[in-house]
């Protein structure tokens, strides 16, 4: 991958310009799973690079793991050029300088060029799916393209010895094929190896399972795409500022052919309920600090009791600040979108990541009072949500 041209906005190799700033806690970054649509997490990752927000913890599933690992496995002057070394390999140039009868027209041809032949440095054709969908292949190859060019990538772009010296906290999920249970492989408590990332991406039919300590497992996005609640879950509880970023919006008009129908199905199925989710951890957390307050009017006397400690220790008074950064809509786009690996959709992406997120760090709403009942503050911007022309090249002007 030496030499390849940069198609996304060239911020690399660059340290941050900025020390950290004061936060208001640990910095958590969550990252769905979504494909192509991933290369708005490198947006994300590139405002907060700049503006000296360093994350202590990144935990993804799917192409949110490969970002995640990406950023764990290498030291902060590196991760924007292993981000851009990546992205720029899996870049799909068919269709590119196809007359646009259509929007999205170009997109079409390349996306269909990447579910024909793959993309060389993630996925190929698999020809053990040539002897049909009924012949005995094993879980490892019962699929329709293999993912060793991936295998190699990361193998190359990630350096798992840095991942496990605990510089940063990494966590990919996964799902156990057998039983159905969704995995967290966490750097804090076990080593990451090649493999538990691989899992991670591991989506069916399209890709094969990956066994890890001898189980299969799968895309841990077709359980829980947004493993916002293994962060707002996890003990010890700590202080937080979580930038989760999702790339599927729940929300959208209303469907008018079978080929939207397809893409509204798939928005749905793969934001996970995350805003459901984070809803209820809300209401959670507030009862954990309503049960922290109660047990400060219980007598002295009273809290020497084992029964009155245990009741207690439910209690909280950890403050998570959630915000939300949800990808746009492009214009043209889709139920293909997730393979949409053309230049202009991954540059136009990135733009959008990096736009909301650098609009978020000029706001820093989490800087404002906070009512000490409560445990989770939800910061929705209004950036990102709406639709963005494909074409857009981002904050550096001309790429190279």
């Amino acid at each position: 991958m030496a030499g390849s041209r940069k198609r996304i906005p060239a911020r690399r190799n660059r340290p941050a310009k900025a020390s950290r700033p004061a936060l208001p806690g640990q910095v958590v970054l969550v990252l769905q799973g979504g494909g192509a649509l991933g290369a708005y997490q490198v947006g994300v990752y590139t405002a907060l690079h700049e503006a000296g927000v360093e994350p202590d913890w990144v935990i993804g599933t799917s192409i949110g793991a490969i970002n995640a690992a990406l950023i764990a496995g290498n030291p902060p002057e590196r991760r924007l050029e292993r981000l851009h070394a990546f992205w720029d390999s899996v870049e799909q140039r068919a269709g590119v300088g196809a007359p646009e009868f259509f929007p999205g027209f170009g997109s079409a041809i390349a996306n269909v060029t990447t579910m024909a032949r793959g993309l060389a440095p993630f996925f190929g054709p698999n020809p053990a799916s040539w002897f049909g969908p009924h012949f005995p292949v094993g879980v490892e190859s019962a699929a329709y393209y293999t993912t060793e060019p991936l295998r190699e990538t990361l193998a190359e772009l990630v350096d798992f010895d840095y991942v496990n010296a605990h510089q940063v906290r990494l966590t990919v999920g996964a799902v156990n094929v057998r039983n159905g249970e969704m995995r967290y492989f966490d750097s804090r408590d076990e080593s990451i190896r090649l493999e538990h990332v691989m899992a991670s991406g591991a989506l069916p039919p399209a890709f094969p399972a990956v066994r890890v300590d001898g189980d299969p497992y799968w895309d841990g996005g077709i359980y829980s795409n947004t493993p916002i609640e293994a962060v707002l879950d996890d003990k010890p509880r700590r202080d937080s500022l979580i930038f989760a970023v999702h790339m599927w919006n729940p929300e959208g008009p209303e469907p008018e052919t079978l080929w939207q129908v397809m893409g509204r199905q798939k928005d749905i199925q793969y934001a996970s309920r995350a805003k459901s989710h984070i809803a209820r951890q809300k209401q959670i957390h507030h009862l954990r600090h309503i049960i922290r307050e109660l047990a400060k009017q219980v007598p002295d006397k009273a809290r020497d009791s084992a029964q009155v400690r245990e009741l207690a220790s439910w209690g909280c008074g950890t403050t998570m600040h959630v915000v939300r950064l949800v990808a746009p809509r492009l214009d043209g786009e889709d139920h293909t979108k997730d393979i949409d690996f053309t230049p202009a959709g991954i540059r136009a992406r990135w733009h959008a990541g990096y736009a909301a997120t650098r609009h978020m760090i000029q706001r820093a709403p989490w800087r404002a009072p906070v009512d000490p009942i409560e445990g989770v503050v939800i910061h929705d911007p209004a950036i990102g949500t709406r639709p963005l022309a494909a074409g857009i090249d981002g904050f550096a002007g001309k790429t190279k």
